[in-house]
Formats: C-alpha cells, sequence, structure tokens
C-alpha cells in the first residue's frame, strides 16, 4: 500500500522524467496577488505564465513545472468532519505554458492513475460548451482513443476558474474513480486555460463579464492528495490515511471519546493552524489573522467537547510538526514560533471561553456577545445550532454595521497621518508604522525623525530624515526588530494627556503638525508597562501588535535632500 510521502514522490518523479521542473510549494501567503486571502490552487503561484508564457523557459529553464502545493480553503469549514472536507490540503499539480496541449495532459492522467498508481477509471467529464466557449470536442475524443468507455458530458461543473478577482480558466476534463464504499469520487481535475476573465467567477456566471482567448493554451492540473490517498488506501475517509495517523494517536492519549465528529475537526484544524502560522501568520481580527484565529478557536471548542480540555493545544501541534518537518522547512525552522502562538491564543480564548459561556447560557444577545465579550458571532451560532436555537443573523450584521459607524464618527477628526482609509488592514499598517520608526530610531539613532507618511491597505510608507542610503544589513535588523515586537504582542494603548506632559514624555510628532492643548497618544508596551514606541496620534490602532502578521521591507530609497522614503507591506 503506498504511503502520502511514496505518492507525493512518486507524482513528482513521474513528471520530471517528462519533462517538467520540480517547483517547491509557495507560501500560503499568495505572494502578489492580493484579490484572495490564501494560497487556494496550485496554480497560483504559476497564474502570471499564463499571460506571459514566456517568463516561464526564463525562470524555470522550460514551459513545464510539477508541484505539491499547500492550499486552504474555509468556504466548507461547517463541513468539515464528513468523509472528504478539510481546511489545510495539498495539491498535487502538473502545468504547461505552452509546451503542450490537451492530448499530453490527460495521457499523461490517465497513465499516472492506472500505470503508476494502478487505479481504474470509473468516467471522465468533459466541457458541453456555452457561450464563447466551443464543446470540447477534442478531450472526448482523446478519451475514446486511451480506452475509456464512460465519458460524460457536463456543463458550468467543468468551467474552471478564475482564482480571485481575475485571471486565466477554461474548460476541464474531470476524473473519476471508486472509492472504499464503491462511490465515483473527482480525484483529478485538468484544466485547459484557454482564456482570460478579468472579473470574478460570480460575475462570469451571472454574464456580467467577458471571457479573452489567450494566444497560448495552459494547462492547469489539481489532485488533492488526501483524497487521493484515501482512493489509492481504500480508506473510507481522508481521515483514515496515514496522513492522521500520528495526530489521532496523539488525540486519543488524552480522551476515551469516540466522538469522530470532533476528532477530525480538532486534528484538521490543528493541522490548519500550525501550516498558517509556519507561513507567517498570527491570529488577529481581521483578514488572515482572522481565519487562524477562527480556527485555533473551532480547535479549542472541539477540544472541550471531547473532554481534553486541560491539555494545550501545542501537544496536537508538536505531532503535526513532527509529521511534516521533513517534507515543508518552514515547519522546522518555525516550530518555536508555531508552538508559542498556539499557546498563547489558547490561553486567551479560554479566558473569552468561560466568560462569553456564562452569558450565552443566559441568552446574552448575540451582539453584546461580540462586543463586550469578544464572543465571535460564528461561534454563538455553532452553539446555538447545538441547541436549537434559531440567531437572527440579520439582526447581529445591523446592529455590528451600526456600531463600526459610531466608531468611525468618533475617530473622524483625529484622523491623519496620512492614512487613506479606516479599512482593518490600514489600521494595522498604521500600528506597523508606528513600530517601524520605533525601531528606525534604535538602529539608525534617535535623531531620525518623522517627515511623512502615506498608508493604504496594501502598504505604508514613511519619509525620514536621515543622510544616507541604508545598509542591508541595517534594513535587516530594522525589519527583524519590528517582527519582534509583532510576535510579542504588545498591548496597544490610546491615552490624552496635556500636550506639555506628552513632549515631556518624548512622544514623537507628526511633522509640521499643530496640536491642541489636549492630545492624544498611542503607546505600545510591553508586559511591564515600559513603552517601545510614544506618538501623538489620532489612531485607530490595533489593540494588540500580534494581530499584524509577518512586516516585510519592500524598499529604501531617496525621497528628497537629507530624506529616506522606505516602503513595507503586511504579509
Amino acid at each position: 500500500m503506498l504511503t502520502s510521502n511514496e505518492i507525493r514522490t512518486k507524482f513528482l518523479e513521474f513528471f520530471k522524467q517528462r519533462g517538467h521542473a520540480v517547483v517547491p510549494s509557495s507560501a500560503l501567503v499568495p505572494e502578489g496577488d492580493i484579490s484572495v486571502l490564501f494560497t487556494t490552487a496550485g496554480m497560483q503561484q504559476f497564474k502570471p505564465y499564463y499571460t506571459n508564457p514566456g517568463d516561464a523557459e526564463k525562470d524555470f529553464g522550460g514551459k513545464n513545472t510539477v508541484s505539491v502545493q499547500k492550499c486552504v480553503r474555509t468556504g466548507d469549514i461547517d463541513e468539515v468532519g464528513d468523509a472528504t472536507h478539510l481546511t489545510f490540503f495539498e495539491m498535487l499539480g502538473n502545468f504547461s505554458f505552452g509546451g503542450y496541449g490537451r492530448k499530453e495532459a490527460i495521457t499523461y492522467a490517465h497513465d499516472f492513475i492506472k500505470k503508476e498508481l494502478g487505479l481504474e477509471i470509473s468516467y471522465v467529464t468533459f466541457y458541453k460548451g456555452e457561450g464563447v466557449v466551443p464543446r470540447d470536442e477534442e478531450s472526448e475524443k482523446i478519451w475514446k482513443e486511451l480506452g475509456v468507455a464512460d465519458i460524460r458530458e457536463d456543463g458550468k461543473d467543468v468551467f474552471w476558474g478564475p482564482t480571485g478577482d481575475s485571471g486565466p480558466c477554461g474548460p476541464t476534463t474531470e476524473i473519476y474513480c471508486k472509492n472504499a464504499t464503491g462511490q465515483d469520487v473527482e480525484i483529478w481535475n485538468i484544466v485547459f486555460n484557454e482564456y482570460f476573465a478579468g472579473s470574478s467567477r460570480e460575475k462570469l456566471d451571472k454574464g456580467e463579464a467577458t471571457l479573452k482567448k489567450l494566444d497560448t493554451l495552459g494547462i492547469d492540473t489539481g489532485m488533492g492528495l488526501e483524497r487521493l490517498l484515501a482512493t489509492v488506501q481504500k480508506k473510507e475517509s481522508v481521515f483514515d490515511t496515514d496522513l492522521f495517523t500520528e495526530i489521532f494517536g496523539k488525540i486519543d492519549e488524552f480522551t476515551q471519546s469516540k466522538n469522530d465528529r470532533a476528532r477530525r475537526i480538532l486534528a484538521d484544524h490543528v493541522r490548519t493552524a500550525v501550516f498558517m502560522i509556519s507561513d507567517g501568520v498570527v491570529p488577529g481580527n481581521g483578514g488572515r489573522g482572522y481565519v487562524l484565529r477562527r480556527i485555533l478557536r473551532r480547535a479549542i471548542r472541539f477540544a472541550d467537547v471531547l473532554s481534553i480540555k486541560h491539555v494545550a493545544l501545542f501537544h496536537l501541534a508538536n505531532t503535526v510538526i513532527e509529521k511534516y518537518q521533513d517534507i515543508y522547512s518552514l515547519i522546522r525552522a518555525n516550530k518555536r514560533m508555531v508552538l508559542d502562538e498556539i499557546e498563547k491564543e489558547e490561553s486567551k480564548f479560554r479566558q473569552t471561553l468561560e466568560h462569553g459561556m456564562k452569558e450565552f447560557e443566559k441568552g446574552t444577545d448575540p451582539f453584546i456577545l461580540a462586543t463586550t465579550y469578544g464572543f465571535p458571532i460564528e461561534l454563538t451560532v455553532e452553539l446555538a445550532e447545538e441547541k436549537g436555537i434559531k440567531i437572527d443573523i440579520d439582526d447581529f450584521n445591523t446592529k455590528m454595521a451600526e456600531h463600526q459607524k459610531l466608531s468611525q464618527t468618533a475617530s473622524a477628526g483625529m484622523f491623519k497621518g496620512g492614512l487613506a482609509n479606516h479599512e482593518p488592514k490600514t489600521i494595522k499598517l498604521h500600528t506597523a508604522h508606528h513600530l517601524l520608526l520605533a525601531a528606525l530610531q534604535e538602529v539608525l539613532g534617535k535623531e531620525v525623525k518623522q517627515r511623512g507618511s502615506n498608508i493604504t491597505e496594501e502598504r505604508l510608507r514613511i519619509d525620514f530624515a536621515f543622510d544616507r542610503k541604508m545598509t542591508d544589513e541595517e534594513k535587516k535588523r530594522v525589519e527583524d526588530i519590528v517582527n519582534e515586537k509583532i510576535r510579542e504582542d504588545l498591548t496597544v494603548v490610546r491615552r490624552e494627556m496635556p500636550r506639555d506632559e506628552a513632549l515631556k514624555l518624548g512622544a514623537e510628532m507628526e511633522f509640521g503638525a499643530k496640536y491642541p492643548e489636549t492630545v492624544s497618544v498611542y503607546f505600545i508596551e510591553d508586559k511591564n508597562g515600559n513603552a517601545i514606541s510614544k506618538e501623538f496620534c489620532g489612531g485607530p490602532h490595533v489593540e494588540h501588535t500580534g494581530e499584524l502578521g509577518a512586516f516585510k521591507l519592500q524598499k529604501e530609497e531617496a525621497s528628497s535632500q537629507g530624506v529616506r522614503r522606505i516602503k513595507a507591506v503586511l504579509l
């Protein structure tokens, strides 16, 4: 029986022998693609090559690549616990940017499934055609020539993409095999990227977007390792494969419960959290950080369902790390950070859970639970469903919208410092801006003063007084200091005080600004109350630096005589 490691190796070697460059998995946080939070498919790191295929030869030495890609999808998070759904999974894929077409792609898949894995193909699908996209008669013909008897025509389900708000897309052919229970399951999807969509899939399906024919046919295939493994190993569930053996063994050390759904959710969510954090995501109140926070909090709750709340999640996380550290180097390199972040988040949420559960049992309004007790609405909904209670989500959303509107109105008039808006991403970058100024002063000297800033949802920019180019060592040190302060999860506090008192404390001022007698000062403090940053500022900011994610300095350059400029992002 083939193991997960053997299948990974066999897949990569099969395509390497057929002229494909083996490309490592990209990060779970997509580089240069702000339209999605996480990498959801193997093709994401290769998106630019479908529109610029000539770059592939320069970057990979050829037109064909193969990879095993880390992926996260949370759209079906409520389905996790059944036989097939996961939030983290690995995607096997082979890709071509003008190197070959349908015949080679389909033949490779046919041969790998039948000759390498020893599986039988139940049936395949092909696109029936719609609008400007014709019926895929070529794929149908190829499958017939390969001897597949059951070939089925299908519609929108076999047209794939784009990922995010735009990108390559096209008709697909799907391959189905029988699982251990005799059901036909899709194990491989071969996409023929012939078109480019300038809008999302939702708009495409509504007829609100048009397709542009690409000059070069691109091949994009995807085969989920976990689902394939269950088929090869003849298991009824992806959770019965060797990928989960060790973590279920660790769970069973702490509980006698045989609640399969709870055990599966706990195992899946801890595994996902390990991979997210190792790629630089930290728990937070927005974006990727919030997704991670939700996953960890669900894991904690289902650990309680299994009556193992006395066991810290990092014990299970360590088992996951041991399973994958020889496959993904970042897992090994960031082991300490992963365990620390999980332990810290569990400690915080245990307090929230204790207070929030008491209020939930009293029937407290979900809006109050969320805003006063920090109790996530998703958790309230899940608990209510278990008790047969219906939550009025529309009422909750209305109250939250009004709450956010009032918060923004309250901070209007204090809105300075070059912020483009009050969106969560901008707010995070605003806090990172404060950390960056403090780090610059630590590395370059206290004489460094801010001379201007601009902060959007995508990046921050700071101009500061300094009379020379920074060295690579100085830039690296500044970046490291900011990330260190993020990992320490420092508290961000706003205090109003007399302007003269703030000046005596050494609070940094915005260059050229006029301040009233009473000012707002933001402090970023360590656990002993020592301020590592203090600035005249109207906000808004996050409450803890741990919400920011990973800080990356992108560029350092001259702005004007005696003034340097830095651009940076949060990953």
